[in-house]
C-alpha cells in the first residue's frame, strides 16, 4: 500500500509531459519503489543534537541493508552511532572475490527551522514538477503514473546525504531483480556526525579498519557539476573554523555621549578583516599560500576538459562579477580560502541600538587544500592579527591589566578543523569505476582534482591509507544546508544507474 505521505502530496497530474529516462533501465515500478524508500528515510528527523532521532535513523539503515543481504552493525561511539555493512561478491570461483569497494555516506542533516520551509515541514517530503523558485507545482507520485526527470523531492537531507543512500539501496534491488551479479565485495560506512565535523569518524574507522578499508573508497556526497555530467573528485578540502572578537570598552557606551571619542570595535573589526584580503580576492595573510602543491599536468588537463559554467551560475545566483575575474571556479577549488561567514555586534534580538558596542565578533571558515596543516594555517591567521597591532588575549575577555597596557585587544579561537586529502588521478580501480559510470550514463564524466566543499577525505587517504574518490550525484542547485533542500529526480535515478554499474562492473 502506498504510504500516506507519498500518496497525498498535492494535485494529481493529468498532463503527459513526464520526460523519458533515456539512460535508465529502471522500470516505472522500480522508480516508484525507490521513491517510496526515499520518502520513508526522509521522514525520519536526523539533526544530530537529538540522539533519539539519530538512533532511529541508524536502526532503519541497519535493517535496510540486512534486508539486501548485508551483515550490518551499529557501532556505538561517544557521539552518534556509525552503521557498517558488508556483502561479499556474487562471482563464482575461481573469479570470485574481486576488489573490495567501500561506499561512504552520512545520514545526519543540518539543523532546521520549519518556519522557513514552503508548504510542509523539513521532514514531510513533498514532490514538485520543478524548482520552487521557478514556480514548480506540487505533484503526486502514484503507482503507474508519470514521474518526470525534472521533478524534485523537497526535504531535509534529500540531497545531502540520504538520497544517495537510497540510491545505493535501490541499485542493489535493481541488480537482484535483473539477476545480475555483484562483482566486488561491498562495504558501506554511514556516519551520523558529518554535519558536526565528523568528530568520531577517524577513531571509529581505525578501530574497525578490517571492516571499513577497501581497495577503493567512494565518498557519495555533494552536488555534481553544474553541466549535468556525472562527476568524480579525487580530493576534498579540509576546513578550519575560527572566531575573532575585537574588544573596546568594558561595556556598551552611549553613541551620543561617547561617539567620536571611545574606540568602536565594530569599525576596528571591519578594518582588520579588510586587511586580510585585497580587492582581487588574494588573501594577504603572510604564508597563506606557501604550502600549496601545484596541480599535475593531468589534473590541469582534466580541468580544461570541464565545460565552463561560470556565466550560467552567476546568472542563476544573481551576481555579475566573481571575486577573481578570469579564473576558473575549478582552479579556485585548489587554493585555500578565507571566508567571513558571519558578523555580530551591538544588537539585541536583531535590533540595533544607538551605542558604541563593547565588542564585535566575526566567524571565519578557512578551506584547506592538500599539504596545508590546519594548526599552521591558524597560526598564520593569528600572526596576521598581531601584525595589525592587536594583543591576543587568552581569556574570554581582557583583564584590567591587558586593557591598561594594550590599545588594541582581540581574541582568536579555533573552533574545529581537519586537513584535506587527495588520491592520484592514475589509480587503476578509480579509472575503472569512472569508465563504468560513463558507459552507464552515456556521458563523459567530469574529473575534479579537488571538491570545493570540505569532507573527511583525509581519514580515508591518510589514516586508512586507502585510495579514495568522491562521486557527488545531487543537482548543483539543491539548497543543501538551507531551507527547501531538494533532490532532482533525474539526478536520483542517474545515481541508481551509476551505482548499479559500479556494483556489476567487470
Amino acid at each position: 500500500m502506498i504510504p500516506p505521505k507519498l500518496a497525498v502530496l498535492g494535485v494529481t497530474l493529468t498532463m503527459t509531459g513526464a520526460l523519458a529516462f533515456a539512460q535508465s533501465e529502471l522500470t516505472n515500478s522500480q522508480r516508484y519503489a525507490a521513491l517510496r524508500d526515499l520518502v520513508a528515510l526522509l521522514s525520519l528527523p536526523n539533526v544530530a543534537t537529538n540522539q533519539a532521532d539519530i538512533r532511529k535513523n541508524a536502526e532503519y539503515l541497519r535493517a535496510a541493508f540486512e534486508k539486501r543481504g548485508f551483515a550490518s552493525t551499529i557501532v556505538t561511539t561517544r557521539r552518534s552511532p556509525v552503521v557498517l555493512a558488508e556483502r561479499g561478491s556474487d562471482q563464482p570461483a575461481p573469479a570470485g572475490g574481486g576488489p573490495t569497494i567501500t561506499f561512504y555516506f552520512h545520514y545526519d542533516g543540518q539543523p532546521v527551522n520549519p518556519a522557513e520551509w514552503r508548504d510542509s515541514g523539513p521532514f514531510e517530503p513533498t514532490f514538485r514538477n520543478g524548482p520552487i523558485e521557478a514556480g514548480g507545482a506540487l505533484v503526486s507520485v502514484v503507482p503507474g503514473g508519470p514521474i518526470g526527470r525534472d521533478w524534485r523531492v523537497y526535504a531535509r537531507s534529500s540531497a545531502d546525504d540520504k538520497g544517495e543512500i537510497v540510491a545505493l539501496l535501490s541499485a542493489l534491488d535493481a541488480v537482484g531483480a535483473d539477476r545480475q551479479r555483484i562483482s566486488s565485495t561491498i562495504r558501506v560506512i554511514m556516519e551520523g556526525d558529518e554535519e558536526a565535523g565528523s568528530p568520531v569518524l577517524e577513531e571509529t574507522l581505525l578501530a574497525h579498519a578490517d571492516r571499513t578499508r577497501g581497495d577503493l573508497i567512494i565518498m557519495v556526497d555533494g552536488p555534481r557539476h553544474a553541466s549535468g555530467r556525472p562527476t568524480f573528485f579525487f580530493g576534498a578540502r579540509g576546513i578550519l573554523s575560527a572566531e575573532l572578537t575585537v574588544f573596546g570598552a568594558k561595556a556598551d557606551l552611549h553613541s551620543g555621549n561617547y561617539g567620536n571619542w571611545a574606540p568602536n570595535p565594530a569599525l576596528d573589526l571591519s578594518r582588520l578583516i579588510a586587511s586580510m584580503k585585497d580587492e582581487n580576492g588574494r588573501v594577504l595573510v603572510k604564508g597563506f599560500y606557501d604550502d600549496v602543491v601545484p596541480l599535475t599536468p593531468e589534473e590541469e588537463r582534466a580541468i580544461a576538459e570541464i565545460p565552463p559554467v561560470e556565466q550560467d551560475q552567476m546568472r542563476a545566483f544573481g551576481f555579475a562579477r566573481p571575486e577573481v575575474p578570469g579564473d576558473r571556479l575549478e582552479h579556485r577549488h585548489n587554493l585555500p580560502t578565507l571566508n567571513v561567514e558571519g558578523l555580530l555586534s551591538g544588537t539585541v534580538g536583531g535590533q540595533g541600538r544607538t551605542i558604541i558596542p563593547a565588542s564585535a565578533t566575526a566567524r571565519f571558515d578557512l578551506r584547506l587544500v592538500r599539504a596545508i596543516d590546519p594548526a599552521r594555517q591558524f597560526s598564520r591567521l593569528a600572526e596576521h592579527v598581531r601584525s595589525q597591532g592587536y594583543h591576543l588575549v587568552a581569556g574570554a575577555t581582557p583583564t584590567d591589566e591587558e586593557r591598561a597596557l594594550h590599545p588594541r585587544l582581540a581574541r582568536l579561537v579555533q573552533i574545529e578543523g581537519y586537513p584535506a586529502g587527495r588520491t592520484p588521478f592514475d589509480t587503476p580501480l578509480a579509472q575503472a569505476v569512472i569508465a563504468a559510470v560513463g558507459r552507464a550514463l552515456n556521458a563523459t564524466p567530469v574529473r575534479l582534482p579537488t571538491l570545493g566543499g570540505s569532507a573527511p577525505f583525509y581519514v580515508f587517504t591518510d589514516r586508512l591509507k586507502a585510495p579514495t574518490i568522491g562521486m557527488p550525484v545531487a543537482n548543483y542547485d539543491n539548497n543543501q544546508h538551507g531551507p527547501n533542500e531538494n533532490l532532482r529526480l533525474g539526478e536520483f535515478f542517474d545515481a541508481i544507474d551509476a551505482m548499479r554499474a559500479i556494483l556489476t562492473m567487470k
